[in-house]
């Protein structure tokens, strides 16, 4: 039997304090008066004191209403018959249709035992040049995408889950607008991936503290999932948000603030996350790709700089396309040695000549006269831009790389290409 406590000794914007005992950190408590009850969430335990962020928000609660501890954290089902849902931050159906409170375990448990993990060696088919080409998605791995407002960064999101060769998407939003939830729900609905896909949407009306439970969510039934032999892809749309809900909680704390006022354990609650990523051995495996936009576009914010540190590579999303220049992927060189004999040839050649493109742009924007070289280089830019970088382009990886082969053979002679001939003789097309 839980206590239950008649006094709450403070009040301050969304959180309130008790003085109880026996309590653990992340615990539940519902916070009852005359007419509703509240849930709510431990969040700190100092001297005694217990501050609980309360899920609908403090408005309606006096002094003397009762918390009563439930003495576990928050639960979510892991269900099959989660696929094809829609729930929001705590949990609760945002689609209209009933709870489901079968098979339920605690969320925000530790990462994996680097014992049980193996090293990534699956590449993960996207559909989309960019990735699949030259910085390949590899199962279980964690990769930010750093973008600036206004970029078409959820769309890419949702292409992904579309075309993600997985067996299971789960999508988390964290302070959407509820247009681009819906963007989400009605673009996997149409294509037919919502029926293996598992939505929990944070939208900006939402409580702050739901905010905070989105990844964990995701996480916890990605992790159940992965245990029973699925391919997980967690898709996480927008970290800063994230952030920001942790940083106004901790101001609400009045903790002492670190850079730019967000908490000084910044870096352990971003890590908490990513590290959920894992390739299991003898069972499934959990990947993450969570957009990260950059206040100013400025990479060495708090947000990204911390991320950068703990992910493992990024993808750049400027001007609607994927950047070659500055995106990463660290682990790409498991896989794509695997796929097809020219699949690095092309991508370092590609990628070389871009560079070079890009320099010749900056030569004809200062007057310099164009040589031949020069005009390859530039048709070569445009088509690469065309073909490749589009977002809207959408081909298998063989047909990308032979693409990449009609684009070369288009601007350039063979002999041109600096790519050895055995290859030359293989793949070069044949006029």
């Amino acid at each position: 039997m839980r206590k239950v406590y008649h006094k709450i000794i403070q009040i301050a914007g969304n959180v309130i304090t008790v003085e109880a005992d026996n309590v653990a950190y992340n615990d539940l408590a519902e916070v009852s008066s005359g007419r509703s009850t509240s849930l709510a969430q431990v969040i700190r335990i100092q001297d005694g004191k217990v501050y609980l962020q309360v899920f609908a928000g403090s408005r309606g609660i006096s002094t003397n209403d009762e918390v009563r501890f439930l003495g576990h954290p928050m639960k979510v089902s892991s269900s099959a018959d989660l696929l094809g849902r829609v729930f929001t931050g705590s949990g609760e159906p945002r689609d209209g249709r009933p709870a489901i409170h079968d098979d339920l375990i605690n969320i925000g448990g530790p990462s994996v035992n680097p014992a049980k993990r193996i090293i990534p060696r699956n590449m993960i088919r996207t559909g989309i040049p960019m990735i699949d080409v030259f910085n390949t998605l590899v199962d279980s791995q964690k990769l930010p995408i750093f973008s600036v407002a206004g970029e078409p960064y959820n769309e890419l999101l949702a292409r992904i889950a579309m075309q993600a060769e997985v067996d299971v998407i789960i999508l988390g939003g964290m302070g959407l607008k509820h247009d681009d939830y819906l963007a989400f729900r009605n673009t996997l609905d149409e294509h037919g991936a919502l029926s293996r896909s598992v939505l929990f949407i944070h939208t900006a009306s939402d409580p702050v503290v739901e905010c905070l439970l989105v990844p964990d969510m995701c996480l916890a039934v990605a992790e159940s999932y992965a245990l029973q032999n699925k391919k997980v892809l967690v898709l996480l749309s927008d970290m800063t948000n994230f952030a920001d809900a942790l940083k106004e909680i901790s101001i609400t704390m009045e903790q002492i603030p670190s850079n730019r006022g967000y908490p000084g354990d910044l870096y352990s609650q971003l890590a908490a996350r990513y590290e959920k990523a894992v390739d299991f051995d003898e069972a499934g495996s959990i990947t993450i790709l969570a957009v990260t936009t950059m206040p100013g576009d400025d990479v060495t914010h708090p947000i990204p700089d911390n991320t950068g540190y703990i992910t493992e590579g990024q993808f750049y999303l400027r001007n609607g396309r994927i950047e070659p220049f500055g995106s990463l992927s660290r682990l790409k060189q498991q896989v794509n040695g695997k796929t097809r004999a020219d699949h690095r040839v092309i991508m370092d050649t590609m990628i070389r000549f871009y560079s070079d493109f890009k320099e010749t742009l900056e030569k004809q924007s200062m007057g310099f006269r164009m040589s031949a070289w020069d005009s390859k280089l530039l048709k070569f830019g445009k088509l690469f831009e065309e073909k490749m970088m589009d977002l809207s382009v959408n081909i298998p990886l063989e047909e990308a790389l032979d693409q990449g082969w009609q684009i070369l053979a288009e601007c350039f002679d063979a002999t041109e290409s600096g790519i050895k001939t055995d290859l030359i003789e293989q793949f070069w097309p044949k006029k």
